[in-house]
């Protein structure tokens, strides 16, 4: 098997977020404001998932360009990729289910086999599935199609639950939360792999982001609060805001007071 060497002179930091409690918290978020952003590009402005997937993958291209090139983390960059990839996730998820007709059930096959195979691509170039810390920029170009992948999944598995299996936006956002719980339960009281732990969150979160986007901002007689898609993304962006301001002065504390290694995340 050809793994990527490390370069002479490469970088030995990470261009990717830490993974604690405060990076899923975010990518709750993230996914959130992915929702109701994505559904404000196609619906609320009218433009279609033919054009709202033309903007938001040109978006996405500019904001992967610019943390891929750059030289050192910087966080709200970092986290506008992950926006920009929650964002383009739900005009996949809806493109695959609207426009080419093919349904949430076999576009969530189809994007589970695009995962797989973006992370057997990466571990057959690298060597390694590590999140963190990414220092190579082809383990970081894989991290973000991997991430892509995941964040299409996770949307057509909650609009699945939602539109084929009848769930509430409530109840979809209990049975992936349970999930969730279940992954957490796993990483700190078993030794189950850490990164696959790592992925099936990832996936997971972005249902359970996206019903709560739902249940903000669809209609009260479907079981959602009617608030409109641009008030519950500006609402959603002021709280991830909020939450990585938190966690940069958390960061910084504990650099001053660092404290001993423990599997407080689900990166290794």
């Amino acid at each position: 098997m050809n793994r990527e060497p490390v370069a002479s002179g490469a970088a030995t930091y990470s261009k990717i977020a830490q993974v604690t409690i405060f990076f899923w918290i975010m990518k709750v978020l993230a996914t959130t404001l992915g929702e109701t952003a994505g559904d404000f590009i196609s619906m609320t402005l009218g433009l279609g998932y033919y054009v709202g997937l033309a903007i938001t993958f040109s978006i996405l291209s500019i904001v992967l360009w610019a943390q891929v090139g750059s030289k050192t983390y910087h966080p709200v960059l970092f986290w506008s990729a992950i926006i920009a990839t929650t964002t383009a996730g739900t005009e996949i998820s809806d493109f695959m289910d609207r426009s080419l007709g093919l349904g949430y059930f076999a576009g969530s096959i189809i994007l589970m086999t695009g995962l797989a195979l973006s992370l057997a691509v990466w571990y057959y170039r690298v060597g390694n599935l590590r999140v963190y810390p990414i220092t190579m920029p082809s383990a970081e170009s894989m991290f973000w199609l991997a991430v892509l992948f995941s964040n299409s999944l996770g949307t057509a598995f909650g609009d699945y639950l939602v539109d084929n299996v009848g769930l509430s936006f409530i109840q979809g956002a209990v049975v992936t939360a349970g999930i969730i719980l279940a992954v957490a339960a796993l990483h700190y009281f078993t030794r189950i792999n850490d990164v696959l732990l790592f992925w099936i969150a990832f996936v997971f979160t972005r249902p359970f982001g996206a019903t709560f986007g739902d249940f903000l901002t669809k209609p009260l007689d479907a079981g959602g609060l009617s608030m409109s898609r641009g008030y519950a993304s500006l609402v959603t962006l002021a709280l991830l805001l909020t939450v990585l301001y938190v966690s940069l002065r958390w960061s910084s504390e504990q650099r001053s007071s660092p404290a001993p290694a423990d599997r407080a995340d689900l990166s290794r």
